[in-house]
């Protein structure tokens, strides 16, 4: 009776305020379409993103996800997920299983590439441009938190250019940060616009905390997956120097027209570095490099990319309170 009641007094209410009615009906429009967007997107990707199992020693050494960039099984995860192995399992959403073989690691990044190792044609995804993205725009989260294979989440994209420390001590920068909700097997997985076109490989969430998601920027693993196919690992610059921030003096400040309260500080110098070379000396505290600014040892460790390696570089610094400038050529980073 009284559900009678209220279903009466909601039609009045309607059909007296006509206003009300289109609102509901415009409502209703924008969730279909919101929902078609989603269910589209998850068709169109989900067969691109696939589960892998790690064993070690034959034992099981975690599983996690891998977005599949090419027909012949390029697969693109992370590497926490990869965890240096040479070897991984592949079963796809429709339930092939797949051997692969690990092509290159960047821990720096989080970022694996392994590949197919049986001749396969396979539904591949599209990497699109992290760069043009926006907050608020639609992010589709596809993996297999928890062992549930080709599970789909959607939220938006929260943040963008946020800084994710990784496992190996590097900031890996341009970090989407998303509320689409990861759970650990999450990993490696795509987190998709509402075009189709992957712009992030989940990489992390933060425990206790709720809606607060990362996935390495797509235009990262572009540049990552390239390399790792040229030359199976990252190549990255050293100028072998170990370095820690360091504060500038207000008047130091003041007597080289500086502009900045922090650089970083050369704590010890490698024999026949890159540094040695050029004169550099423990104590010295460098503030930039080519012109940009170097507040910290992330920002020099981010300025010395694989494009500096063998091209001369100008150091700005301070020796004993005094702006010097010494031109120095860095070299690949061993272990890289």
């Amino acid at each position: 009776m009284l559900d009678t009641a209220l279903s009466f007094l909601l039609d009045e209410e309607t059909s007296s305020h006509p206003s009300l009615t289109a609102v509901a009906a415009s409502d209703a429009a924008l969730l279909d379409a919101y929902s078609t967007v989603v269910s589209n997107v998850a068709e169109r990707v989900g067969a691109s993103v696939v589960k892998l199992d790690v064993r070690k020693n034959d034992r099981p050494a975690g599983s996690g996800s891998g977005v599949i960039l090419s027909p012949d099984g390029l697969v693109l995860t992370n590497s926490h997920v990869a965890q240096g192995t040479s070897r991984l399992a592949v079963q796809t959403p429709d339930g092939q299983h797949f051997t692969a073989r690990l092509i290159g690691d960047d821990p720096d990044t989080d970022l694996a590439l392994v590949h197919i190792e049986e001749s396969v044609t396979l539904p591949a995804a599209r990497l699109g441009d992290s760069g043009s993205l926006r907050r608020g725009q639609i992010a589709i989260a596809i993996g297999n938190p928890l062992g549930f294979e080709a599970t789909i989440t959607a939220g938006v994209v929260s943040a963008l250019g946020r800084s994710l420390r990784a496992k190996s001590g590097r900031l890996i920068d341009d970090v989407i940060q998303t509320d689409a909700a990861l759970n650990p097997g999450n990993s490696g997985g795509a987190l998709v616009s509402s075009a189709g076109e992957v712009i992030g490989i989940n990489t992390a969430m933060i425990l206790g905390a709720q809606g607060i998601c990362f996935a390495v920027a797509s235009n990262t693993a572009s540049y990552v997956m390239g390399q790792l196919i040229q030359h199976g690992r990252v190549r990255r610059a050293s100028i072998g120097i170990a370095a820690q921030q360091a504060l500038i003096p207000r008047r130091t400040q003041l007597a080289n027209g500086l502009d900045q309260a922090s650089g970083v500080m050369i704590a010890a110098i490698e024999p026949d570095s890159p540094a040695a070379e050029a004169g550099l000396l423990t104590g010295d505290i460098i503030y930039g490099l080519d012109g940009r600014r170097v507040a910290g040892a992330d920002d020099l460790i981010r300025l010395l990319n694989g494009e500096r390696i063998g091209k001369p570089i100008a150091l700005d610094t301070l020796r004993t309170g005094r702006a010097r400038v010494f031109d120095v050529t860095p070299r690949e980073r061993r272990g890289s």
